[in-house]
């Protein structure tokens, strides 16, 4: 996996390339909750360029949502293909998460306060 990290405005926009899996998951987990605390609330994940994400990975997706919304924050999937989408409808997890068609429009509508 590669993992990219930009700011779009108050929001930290995460592009994950390739796989979230066990191997890796640790990267995203590390990266977001620094942001975290170092005052970030809008959080993106866009998988635009991902290929496959196993169990370990959406339970990650679920502590980081967990760890964000305990913070005041907001978590927003993006841009997730026909086959990810089905493995959040099939796991109940898109009833769980904000999941939006690019990563621009989750941008636009968190609501969070986040720090200039």
């Amino acid at each position: 996996m590669s993992l990219t990290q930009r700011i779009a405005g108050r929001t930290v926009v995460f592009e994950v390339d390739g796989q979230l899996i066990v191997g890796n998951r640790h990267e995203l987990k590390r990266r977001m909750l620094a942001a975290l605390a170092d005052g970030t609330r809008g959080f993106v994940i866009d998988f635009s360029r991902t290929e496959y994400i196993d169990s370990s990975g959406l339970g990650a997706l679920v502590s980081l949502s967990k760890e964000v919304r305990a913070e005041g924050g907001e978590l927003r999937l993006a841009s997730l293909d026909e086959d990810l989408r089905t493995l959040f409808e099939l796991t109940g997890l898109d009833t769980f998460f904000r999941i939006s068609d690019d990563a621009e429009e989750a941008r636009r509508t968190i609501t969070t306060n986040t720090p200039s």
